[in-house]
């Protein structure tokens, strides 16, 4: 019986130091959906944005939009700072396409958002332009603070944002008009707000942030996400590392 015990608990004990690597884990992939309730086409994205938050190396998020509003239903989770985003991912771009529903891989390349084959086919493009989510970046949670680790870059050179991201991980909405009327549609890693921890330059850089000020600002936030991403929120480029957290 004691041996028994024992077992279990180192087995427990190794289950729980792997399910921390694999939240902390390099990801493979930093995917945006923009969508919008007023949008027929986007409940097949956010199905499929569903099933790529399932993947532990893919870090998928929701940012609804809000240019679809005046089509007669107003957004219950959309942001303009999401729309403002989007647009200044297709000028950084340089091509300009805007649309819902539209996924950003690693802040580089976008595709169809209900199109998983393009999208991995984005996941691999950014990785032979370049060296995406090579940061390793850690987010953990001790009592009532969050701490952020940025490592520094071998050269100790960079250019780049931190950005931390309350999440709402499943938001279920019931959709009264428009064209997605008398649907109701799950929502998943809804990103509520951005809150901006500081700039890194290639140096290692440490940032503590209150759990309360993280689930301030309205709606269920139980989960976070960080972002290391290179240009500006003006013209946001590639992303150099990212992590996750589920917030206790």
């Amino acid at each position: 019986m004691v041996r028994l015990q024992l077992a279990s608990s180192l087995a427990l004990t190794c289950l729980a130091v792997l399910v921390n690597q694999s939240v902390q884990a390099e990801p493979r992939a930093v995917i945006e959906l923009f969508t919008s309730q007023g949008c027929s086409s986007c409940p097949p994205a956010d199905k499929l944005i569903s099933e790529y938050s399932r993947d532990p190396s893919v870090i998928a998020l929701t940012l609804a939009v809000d240019y679809w509003d005046y089509l007669g239903w107003k957004d219950t989770l959309a942001l303009r700072g999401h729309s403002n985003r989007q647009r200044a991912y297709a000028r950084a771009r340089g091509d300009r396409q805007i649309y819902t529903p539209q996924a950003v891989i690693d802040g580089a390349v976008h595709a169809l958002g209900s199109d998983k084959a393009a999208i991995e086919r984005a996941i691999r493009s950014t990785r032979e332009q370049g060296s995406p989510l090579a940061l390793p970046v850690k987010i953990e949670q001790a009592g009532d603070k969050l701490t952020v680790t940025v490592p520094a870059s071998k050269d100790e050179k960079g250019q780049a944002e931190v950005w931390l991201c309350p999440i709402t991980r499943s938001a279920a909405v019931v959709i009264g008009r428009g064209e997605n009327s008398g649907q109701t549609v799950t929502y998943t890693n809804v990103v509520r707000r951005w809150i901006k921890l500081g700039d890194w330059s290639g140096k290692a850089e440490t940032f503590n942030v209150p759990v309360k000020d993280v689930q301030s600002g309205g709606g269920n936030v139980d989960s976070a996400a960080v972002m290391v991403q290179s240009g500006a929120s003006s013209a946001p480029k590639l992303m150099l590392g990212a992590a996750q957290i589920a917030l206790q």
